[in-house]
């Protein structure tokens, strides 16, 4: 068990480590947007840093591994590419003018304290599952429970991708300009993407379940992630901004299902 906390501990501090590095980075270009990117590659991160502590590592290691490293590098470099491509990103300069104008904070603090620091151990506590499935996985081959956890996990990050290919499509067609995605994955559910990104870490979870009991605690980490995604910073927050934005967002909101994908309903 010493040994456990000693690698989640180096864990920690290569994410601190980054993180300063990366809020270094947004003080010169003066946008901490990218971080959204990280979010995600960051767990790829932490599930590698796991990994490379781990003496002969099995079947089950090598999968846990492997599905976080998918996850994230796809929703990473989806999440770079866009940043890269849109600009600074609104909600951040909402979020750091409020505390520069309301609590005088300056750039660099606000930066460090309403973004990156919040996210080191939010990233942190949602990875706990592959981290610590990786970890103690040894050398165990997958069983029945891990592999309907692989399943999951797959339909998830499936699930995700296509609506993220779909949203770009719609968003690159100029005749999109002020309406609402209903087609596709988005005629079952307004969050195709928040749905993708809910199975996929249910789904490691349940993976790296196989491994015991520590694992079983971890599951704040879908927990949270969960309420992230329904009741905090996810969909209720981008909801608020479609309602204004697009005024055919409530007839949407009406016969599509909030999140789990569900036959849209008839007027």
């Amino acid at each position: 068990m010493t040994n456990l906390f000693m690698a989640l501990g180096l864990n920690f501090a290569a994410l601190v480590a980054i993180m300063i590095i990366l809020w270094l980075i947004s003080l010169r270009i003066r946008d901490v947007s990218f971080i959204d990117a990280f979010w995600a590659y960051g767990m790829a991160i932490m599930a590698s840093t796991s990994f490379m502590q781990t003496e002969n590592p099995g079947p089950l290691a090598y999968t846990i591994w492997a599905l976080t490293a998918l996850w994230g590098i796809r929703l990473g470099t989806h999440l770079f590419l866009r940043w890269r491509r849109e600009g600074v990103d609104p909600r951040y300069t909402k979020i750091l003018g409020h505390a520069m104008d309301k609590q005088g904070m300056s750039f660099a603090k606000a930066a460090l304290l309403k973004a990156w620091a919040l996210q080191i151990p939010l990233l942190f506590i949602v990875c706990l599952p592959a981290q610590l499935g990786i970890l103690l996985a040894g050398a165990d081959a997958v069983g029945p429970i891990a592999m309907a956890g692989v399943v999951i996990a797959l339909v998830g990050i499936a699930f995700e991708t296509i609506g993220d290919l779909q949203l770009k499509a719609f968003r690159a067609n100029p005749a999109s300009e002020g309406k609402v995605l209903d087609s596709g994955l988005w005629k079952y559910t307004r969050h195709p993407n928040y749905f993708g990104d809910f199975c996929a870490w249910w789904g490691i979870w349940l993976v790296a379940a196989q491994t015991g009991w520590p694992v079983w605690i971890a599951i704040v980490g879908p927990l949270f992630l969960s309420f992230t995604l329904m009741k905090w910073s996810g969909a209720p927050l981008l909801e608020k901004s479609l309602k204004k934005n697009r005024p055919n967002y409530a007839d949407y909101i009406e016969r599509t299902s909030g999140f789990f994908p569900m036959p849209p309903k008839r007027k």
